[in-house]
């Protein structure tokens, strides 16, 4: 039996915790709050969107970057059994639109009670209010000291601290700083999975819309990062919403060295020709009306001046006087509804961080370190982030229980 030292009590940690301790070790678990789960805890708004109910390949299909990485992870812990996990902790679950799994209460509460539970019940030893200070490597293996010179010698350490997004929750980069001291290197790091700051006004002026069934293309003169269909939002800032965070993952780190452009296709299921006969029939309903007055039918409320705006198109010109070519451009710009994006919102409004521990320097059959022995990295902490849809959660798990289960 081995003594198992684990600094964060988030998903990737408690799930290691539990796969450390299924296999006879003596597991202590420490983390800087009150309690655990606290970023699973705002997860999906608060009903945890804990996995994709979908098979590995697609998982691997849905991580950004070094998704093959994840093989032996997937292999070791995959998303029906994390769903079998929490089930049998006695946590209904359900799966909606998009394989998206939940708990069956819409309450991440339950999630936490889940993991907790099972920590409990196999002898899991939880430190809550201990910030690890420093790690250091020992003879017979490691030390570590909180803020309170509180000293934990063990076998083996899990560093499982996350990233930097959601600071409030904790994350605060940690686990980088643990790297550094043994010169693990780490990449650049950037808010992934975040909304976008805009420059056009427009954007800001249609605060609180939501959109549904459009498409966004993410793109720069020379290269198409994103072109997906789906939900986004109008803020006070720019645009958010699932089509938002997820194409950010794609461009989060080019945004400052490139010119990087949205465009909306608010009609993404008419083609052109199609699109130009819908208005036209909405038009003959409407011929004596001004402009401004007969979008009602295609568009909603607050978009219409915008788009008419962008057209270039008087608003106050009769239905009955706008000419082809002028349809053209309206039919243009529902069809391209362009913006540019000026930054990201801060890590604190980032579901997760891009960029983390350099995965050259682990061994992805079990997440050791290659330069320190017994040294595990796990979760966000690495260098692996995934598309929204519960994808993130399953790297946790997944990363977690690999390194966990790996200790004898």
């Amino acid at each position: 039996m081995s003594k198992v030292l684990i600094i964060g009590c988030g998903a990737s940690g408690m799930m290691a915790a539990i796969a450390a301790a299924y296999n006879g070790n003596e597991v202590h678990i420490f983390d800087k709050n009150e309690k655990s789960g606290k970023k699973i805890y705002i997860t999906g708004k608060g009903r945890c969107n804990y996995t994709n109910a979908s098979d590995i390949e697609n998982h691997i299909k849905n991580v950004s970057n070094n998704g093959k990485f994840l093989y032996s992870a997937y292999s070791s812990l995959t998303p029906d059994e994390v769903t079998s996990m929490i089930e049998s902790a006695g946590v209904p679950t359900k799966v909606e639109r998009g394989n998206r799994a939940f708990p069956k209460s819409d309450k991440s509460s339950d999630i936490i009670y889940a993991l907790d539970k099972m920590m409990s019940d196999i002898g899991v030893n939880v430190h809550y209010n201990s910030e690890i200070k420093s790690v250091e490597k020992t003879d017979s293996g490691f030390e570590i000291v909180d803020l309170r010179k509180r000293k934990y010698n063990g076998d083996y350490c899990i560093i499982a601290t996350g990233g930097l997004a959601y600071p409030s929750t904790g994350s605060t980069g940690d686990g980088y700083k643990i790297a550094k001291n043994f010169d693990i290197k780490t990449t650049k790091l950037y808010p992934s999975l975040v909304p976008f700051n805009t420059e056009q006004d427009w954007c800001r002026q249609l605060q609180g819309l939501s959109l549904r069934n459009v498409n966004l293309k993410v793109y720069d003169e020379n290269t198409e990062y994103y072109n997906e269909n789906g939900e986004m939002l109008f803020t006070h800032f720019g645009v958010s919403g699932p089509l938002v965070l997820s194409a950010s993952t794609k461009v989060v780190d080019k945004i400052k060295n490139n010119k990087i452009k949205c465009s909306i296709d608010l009609k993404p299921a008419l083609s052109y020709k199609e699109l130009d006969a819908r208005i036209l029939r909405d038009f003959s309903d409407n011929l004596n009306k001004n402009f401004n007055n007969s979008l009602g039918k295609l568009l909603p409320l607050k978009l219409i001046p915008v788009v008419i705006e962008l057209s270039g198109i008087d608003p106050y010109t009769k239905v009955h006087d706008i000419t082809k070519e002028q349809r053209k451009t309206l039919v243009d710009t529902v069809k391209n509804l362009e913006f540019d994006v000026k930054s990201t919102r801060s890590y604190s409004e980032a579901i997760i961080t891009k960029g983390g521990i350099e995965l050259s320097e682990i061994n992805s059959k079990n997440m050791e370190s290659k330069k320190v022995p017994g040294l595990f990295f796990v979760g966000e902490v690495l260098d692996l982030d995934a598309m929204t849809g519960g994808y993130n959660l399953q790297i946790a798990w997944s990363s977690g229980y690999l390194a966990g289960s790996s200790i004898y």
